[in-house]
């Protein structure tokens, strides 16, 4: 079960993505992490009311609050890394934020078997080699230019910052239900960033009336990958549930080869798409 939800949020992820990309186009990076925490809200807020309010357990606001700061750290620090370096060496190296959630799973009493510690490394190592094979890279490149490039220094700051926010969003979760989880979580994510984004972007909430379509797309989309992702927290391991949504990935190259007919750089990836889904298997064995 937990699997298919992981999946489902890869895919949502994906459709999330492809909307922020536009906005990011269209606006700037700053109101697009700013519209995709606000127009969550609504979307979670009526998950909230289909199922019974649940009672709040203590360290609830805690992990809320700990969340929007972690979460909005994480996001700006990516904007950052991709406004300033090439995306498939970003890419490649953000992959180190499974690492990390794996080590940090610890503090919260989550210690995967070996299988789920080689399910784990193998779908990190198999996206990474994806990402680099598909943007024809040495695969030591992400980590040389880490000492060159500043923009890979800001790539290693947003996934220092990535694994606490899942932990955290997990844990608020436990101490509420999804529903609740998700909207507390994003509603301290939101105030973190509306002071930032009308410091920062105010000249872009002007365009938010022409581009509402695209707004609700990307809450719709982020609430959706955020429930999804988050009701499968609670059955196993958040590592393993990062883990299988790397499988985001391999969505988007569909996209590319239904829409862009982009089937060399499809086969020039296979050996990274290989070794990412012998990794899911293990992951599938070991919860």
């Amino acid at each position: 079960m937990w699997i298919v939800l992981a999946v489902l949020a890869a895919l949502f992820q994906v459709l999330r993505n492809t909307t922020m990309k536009r906005l990011g186009h269209a606006l700037d990076e700053y109101i697009n992490v700013w519209g995709r925490f606000t127009f969550l809200l609504p979307f979670a807020l009526a998950g909230c009311f289909l199922v019974p309010w649940p009672a709040l357990r203590p360290g609830f606001f805690v992990w809320c609050a700990a969340f929007g700061v972690t979460q909005t750290c994480s996001t700006l620090a990516l904007s950052k890394a991709l406004k300033v370096s090439e995306i498939s060496l970003v890419t490649a190296l953000w992959k180190v934020s499974l690492l990390v959630l794996l080590a940090m799973g610890y503090t919260i009493g989550e210690a995967p078997n070996a299988l789920g510690v080689a399910g784990v490394l193998l779908s990190a190592a198999g996206v990474y080699l994806l990402n680099v094979s598909r943007a024809r890279i040495s695969p030591w490149a992400p980590l040389t230019t880490l000492f060159t490039d500043r923009g890979q220094r800001w790539t290693i700051i947003a996934a220092l910052f990535y694994a606490p926010s899942v932990i955290t969003i997990k844990q608020a979760i436990l101490a509420s239900n999804t529903a609740v989880g998700t909207f507390g979580t994003y509603l301290a994510a939101s105030l973190v960033m509306t002071p930032i984004a009308l410091t920062t972007s105010a000249r872009h909430f002007g365009g938010i009336g022409r581009y509402w379509k695209e707004f609700v797309a990307l809450g719709l989309f982020a609430s959706l990958t955020t429930l999804s992702q988050g009701y499968a927290y609670t059955l196993t391991l958040s590592s393993y549930v990062e883990a299988v949504k790397q499988i985001e990935i391999l969505f988007a190259m569909a996209i590319g080869i239904a829409a862009f007919r982009e089937t060399q750089r499809v086969r020039e990836s296979a050996l990274g798409a290989v070794v990412m889904l012998i990794g899911m298997v293990l992951l599938a064995l070991a919860a």
